[in-house]
């Protein structure tokens, strides 16, 4: 179970390069889509990405000394466990799928990782990374199962609520971290603030598991939304998730595009689709 007392330490001993993210607004798009709009900005931290604030909070606090990794990723995962653990002296393999964007490979290797291609998708890396590290005797580290990579996320919220005013959340729902670390927070310190989850139309795994209460897996997962491109739900999660989110959303990927647009128009600032998938 996620511990609020974590989440409060680990906003004081991460790296000070991820907290106290930017809060970005514009009249214009309030007007637009009548309401007001605050936009945390996970984007200016050396992994151009919320995951950071987990992954710098595991390796500080889940790991042996010296301790090998493996783990499945997508990217942005990969670069944050990547980083976090080069930096503590702990190697790390990273299992990507073989169409995996080559930008964020390039990135995880940058970051010291040992990247190999494997699966044709997100979730059959997964499956590969979980028998590397079998063979090689490495810790298998699961984005969405250990608790801290979901610690480090919740401290957006403390930094949310201590920052603005707000009723309403929406965010991407891949494997479920974010929305686990921000949803703990939000349900003991702000309970009548609406959390919203969004998929995407084409990967619809999590929305179907989560309406059903039970894993439903996909045999695809085709998005533009590579972060949160999941089909195959991690079972010991969906309760816990469930209590996170009062309403679960697919979108288009047109409306993932829109949004893209819409984020660079009147914030610019330019995402990737994963970051645009709660629309406006």
């Amino acid at each position: 179970m996620l511990d609020l007392a974590s989440i409060h330490a680990a906003s004081r001993h991460i790296d000070p390069t991820f907290p106290d993210s930017p809060i970005d607004t514009d009249s214009r798009l309030d007007r637009l889509l009548g309401c007001r709009v605050l936009a945390k900005v996970e984007l200016d931290n050396p992994v151009d990405s919320f995951k950071g604030r987990g992954t710098e909070w595991f390796c500080a606090t889940s790991l042996r000394e010296a301790e090998h990794l493996a783990c499945a990723s997508a990217g942005n995962f990969g670069q944050g466990l990547a980083r976090a653990a080069a930096r503590r002296g702990h190697p790390c393999a990273v299992l990507a799928a073989g169409n995996a964007n080559r930008v964020k490979v390039d990135a995880m290797r940058g970051f010291g990782a040992d990247v190999h291609l494997a699966g044709v998708d997100f979730d059959a890396a997964k499956a590969a990374a979980r028998r590397y590290a079998e063979a090689h005797e490495l810790r298998f580290v699961e984005d969405g199962l250990e608790l801290a990579l979901a610690e480090g996320p919740g401290t957006i919220a403390l930094e949310l609520l201590r920052d603005a005013s707000f009723d309403t959340i929406v965010l991407p729902l891949g494997n479920g971290a974010l929305l686990a670390g921000i949803g703990t927070v939000l349900r003991e310190l702000a309970p009548l603030t609406e959390i919203i989850a969004v998929v995407a139309n084409n990967a619809p795994a999590m929305k179907l598991s989560l309406d059903a209460g039970r894993v439903v897996e996909t045999g695809r997962a085709e998005t533009i939304a590579d972060g949160i491109a999941a089909r195959v739900p991690i079972a010991s999660t969906l309760a816990y998730l469930r209590a996170c989110r009062d309403d679960i959303v697919a979108v288009s990927e047109q409306d993932i595009f829109d949004a893209m647009l819409l984020v660079h128009r009147y914030l610019g600032r330019v995402t990737e689709p994963a970051g645009a998938s709660p629309p406006f």
